[in-house]
């Protein structure tokens, strides 16, 4: 490196100076432990989602191998750490601060180790960032520090400005642990590496790594692989908890403050942990993901502390025997250190990507808490904390649940630390309370936010819902105005029609009193012992009366709906033209056909007048018609009334010239010859019905089932387009599936 005049630190306000206890677990190299009986692996090592399972129970693995991928974009994939066979996923104890279980992939090892197919980057320096980003998410790098954030969530959320400055943290603060005090020590050359990836991805003007004074084997290893790289600086900084928390080390060394609504990236600074680096370097130039990391094994009841580089997933009991635990002085197990860390129920937890320190503590080394006093309102808390907060208000507002001003007074700010409560002399769990009314903040302002999504998407129903019947209202308006239009044209016309050309009505006569007054005549002439005269019979229409009777009622059936459908036409249209024409033609057929069975009723002879019923002559029986002559009859009548329907429509094209009168008198021709060949037919032979067999009822019954599918899935569709539903299309990918069944079924059954 070139020489450069130290750089300024700036200290921070507050911190403090707990027991370092250090020593203990940097007496010997970094470990291997040997492989443990099973893997138990969580799917949500990092902040943000939890992952999701890609294998099964069963499957065989390879070391490396994907075995759940992010299901989000603040989350991270799980690799298995060893070949093997994953044989349950279960809940399961995990080191959390709740103490409840997660769900976990368990794998037992089969012994082999074996590797699957790397990928690792030839040439960084040619690779695309965008790549890079990817391949680091991919490997399920998340910070080992203890945060878990994944690293390529924290590369990818700058902003467009620069980053300018890459802090590397090394101050590891916290007692006991020196998981990160190892690995520079050890791996300074992979570390170095992985800050070239970094400079490479990032173009930072300057690259600094912290680290505390009070590791001087690790700044002398440091400052070797660094010696002669550009832009790389090693710096010492006073040794002060919690000197490591990111914010902290930024002050520290830039000077400069990270506001409280934002992150260090939107000031152009981006900062991460030595170990979090050497597994960019892993996973770059190896190609392997994240399925190991360096573990502190400490505390005063291991005859063995120092540190391993652990397999994710190994159970923390497994590291204890190799470490030497001694049963009858175990007395508590920590993760993490005193300070941050927090206390486990039992020792099956496994090793997760944010473990980097189990304390097995004695009674002595960790006696229980003493009972909480009321605050003294002496402001060593206050001195103490590194924020500049102030937790005696803090504390009494998250005891009072008072959450707007636990939020005016800055609560979110809070890194807990732990340093207020370390120098409290009431002996009150400060952290605990801030933690507890975090947690009530989050989970109110997530409920609150999926209130206002469920108002949002009731108001947008809501207004479609008013804008549809909106709509369906103003066409009924509109069609009722062209109603009345019409019929005040329809009286207009007939006012000024002579009185001759109208038929005059009829008195109108109540068919309720007309019906009472009948009833009362023939009870009085049952009193009076006379018979009331026979109705005269009516008259007996001819086949001839009967087909122009048939004739007359659909062509005014016709003439009234033209002339409704007149009603709702715009006025001056094409539409309303042809109308008209039509409605033209139509009174003058009717008229017509009413004219030839007048005609036709008048040339019957009419029936012999007081005949009694006694005299009618009785009905000759109508021999019983078969299946297929009544179909044959069926067919016959359909035959004729479609011939009948093309003769209208012939009459009407030849009405108004129009240019199909060519194709509807071979339609004509064609209908004429088929009806003839249908009445010269002789009626077929009845088929003899088979017994059908339990498989074709069987397959008639689910043929019946599909074709009401069908319906029932077009009434829904049909529902749901009118209600304006956002189910539509799944609606109609529906009725398409089941149209498809029923057509596949019916062409298996033919």
């Amino acid at each position: 490196m070139s020489a450069t005049p130290p750089r300024t630190i700036h200290d921070f306000p507050g911190g403090v100076h707990p027991e370092e206890n250090k020593h203990q677990s940097i007496q010997t190299p970094i470990a291997i432990p040997p492989l443990p009986a099973r893997l138990v692996l969580p799917l949500n090592q990092h902040s943000g989602a939890p992952a999701q399972a890609l294998v099964n129970v069963g499957d065989q693995v390879l070391k490396g191998q994907v075995l759940a991928k992010a299901s989000g974009f603040v989350s991270a994939p799980v690799h298995a750490p060893t070949s093997g066979t994953i044989t349950a996923i279960e809940m399961h104890p995990v080191p959390h601060w709740s103490g409840l279980e997660e769900s976990c992939l368990i794998l037992q090892p089969d012994g082999k180790d074996q590797w699957c197919e790397l990928s690792p980057v030839a040439d960084y320096t040619t690779a695309e960032q965008e790549d890079l980003v990817q391949r680091i998410h991919d490997a399920g790098v998340v910070g080992l520090g203890g945060a878990g954030f994944p690293a390529a969530v924290k590369m990818s959320s700058r902003k467009a400005s620069k980053i300018h400055t890459l802090v590397v943290n090394g101050a590891e603060c916290e007692p006991y642990i020196t998981a990160d005090d190892m690995l520079m020590r050890e791996r300074a050359e992979q570390l170095v590496s992985g800050i070239e990836i970094l400079q490479h991805m990032l173009s930072p003007e300057q690259v600094l790594i912290g680290i505390e004074n009070n590791k001087p084997e690790a700044i002398a290893a440091m400052e070797k692989a660094c010696a002669g790289k550009e832009r790389i600086e090693v710096c010492t900084i006073p040794t002060k908890y919690p000197s490591g928390d990111a914010q902290r080390l930024i002050w520290l060394l830039t000077g400069k403050e990270v506001p409280s609504d934002a992150r260090s990236v939107d000031i152009g600074i981006l900062c991460y942990n030595v170990g979090t680096i050497v597994a960019v370097h892993d996973a770059i130039i190896h190609g392997r993901p994240l399925i190991s990391r360096i573990t502190t094994l400490s505390g005063s009841a291991l005859a063995r502390p120092g540190n391993v580089e652990v397999l994710i997933g190994t159970p923390a009991e497994h590291l204890l025997v190799f470490a030497g635990i001694k049963d009858n002085e175990f007395h508590t197990l920590i993760q993490g250190g005193p300070m941050m860390g927090h206390t486990l129920e039992t020792t099956a937890v496994p090793v997760s990507k944010t473990s980097n320190c189990f304390i097995a503590g004695t009674e002595q080394e960790f006696p229980a808490a003493p009972p909480a006093q009321a605050c003294i309102r002496c402001g060593l808390c206050a001195d103490a904390c590194p924020v500049e907060l102030l937790p005696q208000q803090l504390h009494w507002y998250s005891k009072a649940q008072n959450h707007d001003q636990l939020q005016h007074h800055n609560l979110f700010d809070c890194i807990e630390c732990g340093a207020c409560s370390y120098v409290c002399p009431s002996a009150i769990p400060l952290v605990q309370y801030y933690r507890a009314s975090k947690d009530e903040i989050r989970a109110q302002k997530a409920k609150s936010e999926k209130a206002e999504r469920s108002r949002v998407r009731f108001e947008q129903r809501q207004a479609r819902l008013e804008a549809a019947a909106a709509e369906k209202e103003a066409r009924r308006i509109a069609n009722a105005e062209k109603a009345r239009k019409v019929k005040e044209a329809k009286a207009a016309a007939a006012k000024e029609s002579p009185d001759g050309d109208k038929p005059a009505k009829t008195a109108e006569v109540d068919p309720v009193a007309a019906a009472l007054e009948r009833a009362k005549a023939k009870k009085a002439a049952r009193a009076a012992g006379t018979e009331a005269p026979a109705k005269p019979a009516k008259p007996q229409l001819s086949p001839k009366q009967k087909e122009l009777k048939i004739q007359l009622s659909m062509s005014k059936a016709q003439l009234k709906k033209s002339e409704r459908a007149l009603g709702q036409a715009e006025e001056d249209s094409e539409d309303a033209a042809k109308l008209n024409d039509n409605i033209a033609m139509l009174k003058q057929q009717v008229e017509t056909l009413q004219k030839e069975f007048d005609s036709q009723a008048d040339a019957a002879p009419q029936p012999a007048e007081n005949k009694t019923s006694e005299e009618k002559p009785a009905k000759a029986k109508k021999p019983e018609l078969s299946a297929d002559e009544k179909k044959r009859k069926i067919e016959l009548a359909m035959a004729k009334a479609a011939m009948k329907k093309t003769e209208r429509a012939l009459a009407a094209a030849l009405e108004s010239n129009n240019e199909d009168t060519e194709q509807l008198k071979q339609k004509l021709a064609e209908q004429k010859q088929a009806l003839e060949l249908l009445e010269q037919s002789a009626p077929p032979a009845k088929p003899k019905k088979t017994a059908l067999s339990d498989e074709e009822k069987k397959r008639k019954i689910e043929l019946a089932m599909k074709k009401a599918a069908v319906k029932k899935a077009e009434r829904a569709l049909a529902a749901a387009e009118e209600a304006g539903s956002d189910h539509i299309e799944t609606l109609r990918q529906t009725l398409e599936d089941k149209r498809r069944e029923l057509t596949e079924s019916e062409s298996a059954e033919a």
